[in-house]
């Protein structure tokens, strides 16, 4: 009984390793092997070192440099200002940057990003043949963050392109650059999102990955299992400066374009509709009478702009342009700036509970000086909600860009007001989509606001607007 037992069990625990090992295998033949891939693409990989000419003030004895410090050590301003920029003489020299960057076409044409090469006085770019080359600047994009390089140099090997709208959510990718000037590091991942927006970034729906990427690997290229680029590696999210599982690419679909520009016009134009605008959220949604929170409410319209001619309104919420769905209002900005100049679009809205469809010559994006420079049209213009206010002077409505309309909150008290999230000196524009003229005016709006129901006010702090939801109690 014994021996049929011990057999028994050595039957079992050799079934447990050959599933083991079976499994071992499976898992083993169903993982990309990134070999042949790296051999295939890694020549058309460059490393790009710069150098830029600063001035900073230096106390320091003769052969001691200022310590590289992380930007949160308490050390970093106690070094700054006895050694550095707040004391001492000035003085000019040479500082060095690395980045990565990828060959485009075998004449000499590379990619790479802006921020890389951004004020650099020269431009050396190194083959993994150790070839290097003095590189010049075709041009630059800063809203994109791409920059088009050209070396002096035939039969170079070229990538191929992908498309990156074809990019699926889980699908693996490569990444080949020079983290810390490490040449030619491969890190591999998977597409952990598509579509991301970016606080600083309007006009790029980034990748999001989670292949390691670290200072170095800017610039350089992110490869599907076809060997083509989908992408550029641009950035990273970090609380320490190294790689936390997050990474950002701009979309080679994006790069093309924005290359395609700056050979033939050596700038990048793309479309302006001239609108401020904002989430909607749920309970905006509900406010606006609409069935689920969708699209881009406008918050303001600048004068002489598409969608000031076009006769867009305050309060409208953007759901589809040019036939396509606005999700969030992050996709508005890339589907308008992704508009050829001068095109004729239809812009789908919702005006007050109603769909409308507006028609817009989209123009072009003016530069940053110019948007500086553009003054906000005159806005749409918000005591049973708990909110004292008072019609405001020339000089307020001077330093706030009102022209006419709006009242000034002096005072709240526990109510519907300040639930809703408003504020002591908030400039109250629009409620329930009826403009304010003025205090007077307010108080009646005010009185005839209906119960127990969710509306939207605009409402004007410092110098942004925001939409909030107030909502009055049952009488």
């Amino acid at each position: 009984m014994r021996n049929s037992i011990r057999v028994s069990c050595l039957s079992v625990a050799s079934s447990i390793v050959a599933a083991l090992s079976f499994a071992s295998v499976s898992l083993a033949a169903s993982l990309p092997n990134f070999t042949e891939l790296v051999e295939q693409v890694g020549p058309s990989v460059v490393n790009i070192s710069t150098t830029q000419k600063v001035t900073r003030r230096h106390n320091l004895p003769p052969g001691m440099e200022i310590p590289e410090l992380p930007e949160d050590s308490p050390w970093g301003e106690l070094f700054k200002k006895f050694f550095g920029d707040e004391g001492g003489t000035p003085e000019d020299f040479n500082t060095q940057s690395l980045g990565s960057g990828f060959i485009i076409d075998k004449s000499g044409y590379i990619i790479t990003n802006n921020h890389v090469v951004k004020e650099a006085e020269e431009i050396i770019v190194r083959l993994t043949d150790r070839r290097e080359f003095k590189a010049e600047v075709v041009g630059t994009d800063t809203r994109s963050d791409v920059a088009l390089l050209k070396v002096d140099a035939d039969d170079l090997p070229a990538v191929k392109l992908g498309d990156s709208d074809n990019l699926k959510v889980g699908e693996w990718v490569l990444a080949i650059g020079s983290p810390f000037g490490f040449d030619n590091t491969v890190s591999k991942g998977i597409v952990s999102q598509i579509g991301r927006n970016l606080p600083s970034e309007n006009y790029v729906p980034f990748i999001q990955t989670d292949v390691p990427i670290n200072p170095g690997n800017s610039g350089g290229p992110l490869f599907n299992l076809d060997g083509e680029v989908v992408g550029i590696n641009s950035q990273i999210y970090s609380r320490t400066g190294g790689f936390m599982g997050l990474s950002f690419a701009i979309p080679v679909n994006v790069a093309v374009n924005v290359v395609e520009q700056l050979k033939s016009k050596g700038k990048v134009s793309r479309g302006w509709l001239g609108i401020l605008i904002q989430d909607v959220n749920r309970e905006l949604a509900e406010s606006f009478g609409m069935k689920k929170p969708m699209g881009a409410v406008v918050l303001r319209i600048m004068d002489n702009s598409p969608a000031s001619k076009a006769k867009f309104m305050v309060g409208d919420v953007v759901v589809e342009f040019d036939g396509k769905t606005i999700h969030r209002s992050s996709d508005l900005p890339i589907a308008v700036g992704s508009t050829r100049v001068g095109s004729k679009v239809k812009v789908k809205v919702i005006r007050e509970g109603k769909s409308k469809t507006l028609k817009v010559t989209i123009a072009e994006l003016p530069s940053e000086e110019e948007l500086a420079d553009v003054k906000p049209q005159k806005p749409s213009k918000v005591n049973r909600i708990g909110a004292v206010v008072k019609d405001l002077s020339s000089e307020q409505r001077e330093a706030l860009a009102i022209p006419s309309g709006g009242v000034l909150v002096t005072d709240l008290k526990a109510g519907p007001a300040r639930d809703a999230g408003i504020r002591q000196g908030d400039v109250v524009l629009k409620i329930n989509n009826k403009d304010i003229k003025n205090a007077e005016h307010f108080r009646q709006l005010v009185k005839k606001l209906p119960a127990d129901k969710s509306m939207p006010i605009l409402i004007q702090r410092q110098s942004a607007p925001i939409f909030l939801v107030i909502k009055l109690g049952k009488k």
